[in-house]
């Protein structure tokens, strides 16, 4: 557009001097007609280009809007001293969120980290019923690359050997009980511990242990 005006203002600066140079009155009016169209014309494309310059340009872009999904993160590795926990969750890239995406709440006996909008995700780790009490005024969380370190402060000190409760409680199940009550007799107990495995197992176990127990009789032979 700005091309096209130019060219017209160059045209009726040759007409003007053209008509002011001619001797013909005939010619003159044709000339002047000719400037009357073409000003008519600049003054048609001068007001299109004013227009356009102060109407706002909108972009139609189709803007997608992206849900974000929640995780729940369910591995952590840790370790402990008398006085405090440390919990590492490992999240990639996490060092490269704003501090405001990073959040992490404490109470006497939980926390839950909030990772948000990491690549379109929010990641939370909630841990409800720690083995013993924690001081939430205490509890500080740091980000490193590519992980968030929590620390619990220890309300008591003293080795927790497990995060939950329900580890603890777990951890303990899964133990086999050894019957220790006749200590002069290490094979009593040896007993108690093959009985409760064969009580507690499933019928391949309990195949297992009447083999191992038969053959070592055979072994033994008549007393």
């Amino acid at each position: 557009m700005t091309d096209r005006i130019e060219e017209i203002k160059k045209d009726i600066a040759e007409l003007v001097l053209l008509e002011n140079q001619a001797t013909r009155q005939r010619i003159k009016e044709l000339l002047n007609i000719e400037n009357r169209k073409l000003s008519t014309e600049l003054l048609q494309l001068q007001g299109n280009a004013m227009e356009y310059e102060q109407t706002p340009v909108v972009k139609s872009a189709c803007s997608k809007t992206v849900q974000r999904y929640e995780v729940k993160i369910s591995n952590y590795a840790w370790d402990e001293t008398d006085k405090a926990l440390k919990i590492y969750v490992t999240l990639k890239n996490v060092n490269t969120l704003p501090s405001e995406n990073i959040k992490c709440n404490f109470g006497p006996r939980n926390l839950e980290l909030q990772v948000l909008d990491l690549e379109n995700k929010d990641h939370i780790l909630k841990i409800n019923s720690l083995l013993d009490k924690i001081d939430p005024e205490k509890c500080t969380w740091k980000v490193k690359t590519d992980m968030v370190l929590i620390t619990l402060a220890k309300v008591s000190p003293g080795k927790w050997g497990h995060v939950t409760e329900y580890e603890k409680k777990s951890s303990e199940l899964r133990k086999p009980k050894l019957d220790t009550d006749d200590s002069s007799d290490p094979g009593a107990g040896l007993m108690s511990l093959m009985k409760n495995m064969y009580d507690s197992g499933d019928d391949e176990m309990k195949r297992t242990i009447a083999k191992a127990w038969h053959e070592s009789q055979t072994k033994r032979g008549p007393i």
